[in-house]
């Protein structure tokens, strides 16, 4: 009878930072990461050509990664993805621990995305387009048919941008954050303005502006529009930026991964809400009375656009700082008005509080903007958020974002069709 084979044994022998990042299917600069933020230990080679890593510790590791990329939420039916940028919790949100709203009050919209990308405030960052870059976009979205929505201009501005960007398949994390930089701005200045004379220069919040109205902005205006913008950086994993992740998970390019997040922003469900909601304030604003205009919406089998929001029981910050921020332009009294009431209205059906698409209604509407343009402030401003959930991707296993299915179809073999 043969002996039993000795268990191996861990101890002698430790991983290189190499092999640590090939079994945990990440880069060596995220083997680092996980040391600083003490999931794993490290031991000086004694060669002093590196660090060692104990093999049972990683093994343990990449185990407790498999099951937490993979497993599902509590209620069995939701995916969990492990992420550092924002926190939802009892009615208020946070970018990297900080307050969101607060932040967004604070700082510019430019300065919230270098926090949620770096975790750094940048005082007085701004983003500039290259002009080859700018030139390209425009001459992709000027050749699209005039009836063309934003969201359309946007993606095909992405795609005209990556085209003349020789490092988009470069995804360290310096040169993704430089075609942040430059997308964004990219992305604005690539739609038409609404009047002659504007000038792209300045704030993104200003050169958005010229974008969305033919009115002259004035300093609430461009306050309530830059907080707005700051507000709606991120919101956890949402449907677009899910996909963006996915996107991200098989190592697709920045430009690529906005792009899949712009696809599934145009949802009635998601980016397109705040239109449904401006229709509708439009309406009331005509009748005198919002019960007509929201008895219509509930005899169509519809939804009361602009209220309620799954993720917060009660008020929906987003909304609660833009309201403060709307209190204070006499030209949007008309448009708060009529919101409230709707909510007023809605109360005697379903108590649902305001959500940020109908305070994004109300800005749109008092300034005289079309229907679309909340959407196209929510699809500029949750770019930097893709962008930061596409360089977390960048730093996990690839193709980590890759489901199984359940099949539910016919038992094979099956006889071939005729």
């Amino acid at each position: 009878m043969r002996d039993q084979e000795p268990a191996p044994d861990h101890t002698s022998r430790r991983l290189s930072t190499k092999e640590t990042a090939e079994l945990l299917g990440v880069k060596p600069e995220t083997v680092y990461a996980y040391v600083s933020r003490g999931q794993l230990s490290s031991r000086r080679d004694p060669g002093g050509r590196g660090s060692t890593f104990d093999v049972s510790e990683v093994e343990a590791l990449a185990r407790r990664n498999k099951r937490d990329s993979g497993g599902s939420s509590a209620s069995g039916n939701e995916l969990s993805v492990r992420t550092g940028l924002t926190l939802i919790d009892k009615d208020r949100y946070y970018f990297r621990g900080v307050d969101a709203t607060e932040l967004a009050a604070r700082h510019s919209y430019e300065e919230v995305a270098e926090w949620l990308w770096t975790g750094t405030l940048r005082p007085g960052a701004t983003f500039t387009a290259p002009k080859a870059s700018v030139a390209a976009a425009r001459r992709s979205v000027n050749a699209l048919p005039e009836h063309s929505d934003p969201v359309d201009r946007l993606r095909v501005a992405a795609i005209a941008a990556a085209a003349v960007d020789p490092l988009r398949f470069d995804l360290s994390e310096d040169t993704v954050l430089g075609t942040a930089r430059i997308l964004i701005p990219t992305l604005v200045t690539a739609l038409p303005p609404c009047a002659p004379g504007h000038r792209d220069e300045g704030p993104l919040a200003h050169r958005l502006w010229a974008r969305l109205s033919v009115r002259i902005a004035d300093e609430a205006s461009l306050r309530v529009l830059d907080t707005a913008l700051g507000l709606l950086v991120d919101h956890d994993l949402a449907a677009s930026t899910l996909a963006v992740r996915v996107a991200a998970s098989a190592r697709a390019h920045p430009y690529a991964a906005v792009s899949a997040g712009l696809g599934v922003l145009e949802g009635p469900l998601h980016g397109a809400a705040s239109g449904l909601a401006h229709r509708m304030l439009l309406d009331v604003l005509d009748e005198g009375d919002a019960a007509p205009v929201v008895a219509d919406e509930l005899r169509a089998g519809r939804r009361v656009p602009g209220l309620g929001h799954r993720l917060y029981p009660g008020e929906d910050p987003r909304a609660r700082a833009l309201f403060a921020l709307l209190d204070e332009m006499p030209q949007a009294a008309p448009a708060l008005a009529a919101a409230r009431d709707v909510v007023t209205t809605a109360a005697r059906h379903t108590p649902l509080h305001a959500n940020v698409d109908l305070a994004l209604a109300v800005f749109t509407v008092a300034c005289g903007m079309g229907a679309s343009a909340g959407e196209t402030i929510f699809a500029v401003a949750r770019t930097a958020g893709w962008i930061a959930h596409a360089l977390e991707e960048y730093g996990e296993r690839p193709l980590r974002m890759r489901p199984s299915g359940t099949y539910v179809g016919e038992r094979p073999p099956q006889p071939l069709p005729k």
